[in-house]
């Protein structure tokens, strides 16, 4: 989740599939929040082991545009 701007999902989505390679039609879903302040960006890949999770989760927590990753 992070402010909503018009390439938080595409930061988000570069980000995921540096970890994670090609990422399936579908894999992304976008949800703004009530007052449209912040963009919550879900996206559905299986995970190869703990290590790449671990990797992705540093990198997006790093981040300085990405405030909360679940």
């Amino acid at each position: 989740m992070g402010l909503a701007d018009e390439n938080f999902d595409a930061l988000v989505v570069e980000i995921v599939v540096r970890h994670v390679g090609d990422i399936t039609e579908g894999a992304v879903a976008v949800r703004p929040s009530r007052n449209g302040k912040y963009l919550a960006v879900t996206v559905t890949f299986e995970a190869q082991d703990q290590g790449q999770l671990d990797d992705l989760y540093r990198e997006l927590t790093a981040h300085d545009k990405v405030m909360m990753v679940l």
